[in-house]
Parts: structure tokens; sequence; C-alpha cells
């Protein structure tokens, strides 16, 4: 289970006291595991999987893998973030959906029929979680709003300059730290590693930007 800190770092327990949160995870039926790197956490085309999952611990990836097998990270979830088929937009019905361990993860996963239904006590935290689940909806929907403004760009290095103006735009700081790494970014912009490095090495010879690991700083 969360610890207190990591309880008011959690987005969909915003305002839930801990003491609520205990009781709460009777009353949800919820049901804590482990996985290891690189093991699959939720399977979206999985019919009997109607749960919503919270990372506890560790760092996941939303994956589509397509008809053809190429996968592409869709988000990243870590510590406080949830996914589940109820808060997903479904693809297409040839694509798979995955959410894959980055690292040791601990997942919490509530049963979605008991976060909607009315609670026969009336309890506040029932009305908040479900509140907040509500705004986490429309945080995805901004998020991939954000995604798509990215992958409509024609070529490798807008698609970068793209994504780098968002994060600055967010952070208000033309040094930026990537949430994920390279390989991930390549995987988020849906192109070739190779490729990318390519374009990378291009904009710091052209003095657009200077790159030290996942740290990048603007400079045009």
């Amino acid at each position: 289970m969360l610890t207190r800190q990591e309880l008011s770092n959690s987005p969909l327990f915003q305002d839930i006291s801990y003491e609520e949160y205990l009781r709460m995870l009777d009353c949800f039926h919820a049901v804590q595991k482990s996985f290891r790197p690189d093991e699959v956490i939720y399977d979206f085309t999985d019919p009997t999987s109607n749960a919503v999952g919270v990372v506890e611990r560790g760092e996941a990836s939303l994956i589509r893998i397509d008809e053809d097998g190429i996968s592409t990270v869709l988000e990243e979830l870590g510590t406080g973030c949830v996914f589940g088929r109820s808060l997903a937009f479904s693809g297409s019905g040839r694509d798979s959906m995955e959410v894959i361990a980055r690292e040791t993860c601990d997942v919490m996963f509530i049963d979605y029929p008991h976060i909607l239904k009315r609670c026969e006590r009336a309890c506040t935290h029932h009305s908040l979680l479900v509140q907040n689940m509500l705004r986490l909806i429309a945080g995805k929907a901004q998020a991939l709003s954000e995604r798509v403004d990215v992958l409509s760009r024609r070529s490798i290095r807008e698609k970068l300059l793209c994504y780098f103006r968002q994060l600055e735009e967010k952070t208000g700081s033309r040094t930026l730290q990537l949430p994920f790494s390279l390989s991930v970014l390549a995987d988020y912009i849906a192109t070739d590693r190779s490729a990318m490095m390519r374009e990378m090495k291009r904009l710091k010879e052209e003095g657009v930007l200077r790159s030290e690991g996942r740290r990048i700083t603007l400079c045009k």
C-alpha cells in the first residue's frame, strides 16, 4: 500500500486522508501486486480485466502494438499514475495495448464498478475519488491532444522541437529534463532511434539546443 507521503503525491487520492484511504482499500476490494522489469502489468485486450491500476512504486509504460508488431509508447506511468480500460482511448481493433513494467513495480488494482457504484455509507472520500478520476480523464485527453500535435509534424526535426516546446511551456524553463530515456523518446515521436539521434546531432551543431543525457537546453 502507499505510504502517507506517496498518498499525498497521488492524483487519484487527492484530498483523501490516509485513514480514509485505508478504509477505501477494504471497501473497494483492492488487490496489490508486484511486477518485475519488462513484465506485462495490464493487457487491455483481456475482456475480463475491468480494473483501474494505480502505480504505487516504480515506473511503467503504456504501449500500443500495431498489427505489424511495431510498438509505440503512449504514456509513461510513474508513482501515483493510474491506468485501465476505462481511462484509455482505444485505437484500431487490430492493435493491442499493454502496460509494461520499466522497473520493479508495485501496483494496486481497484475494480472499476466499485468506484462508480453509489457507496452505501455515502462516504465523502468516495465522491472525491470519482471527482479525481474525472479530472484524470480530462488530463489524459489533454495529453492525447499534445501527442497528436507532435505526431502531426512532418519531419523528425519538427516532432522533436514541438515536443521540446511543449515541455518548455509546461516548466517555464529552457532547460528541460526528459521524463524518459532517449530510446523511449524515439518511440514517443514514432521514429527510428538512430534517425532521431542524427537529427539531435544536427540540432546541436546548428546551435538550436544542447544536450547531456536526458537534459536538454533550448538555445534558440
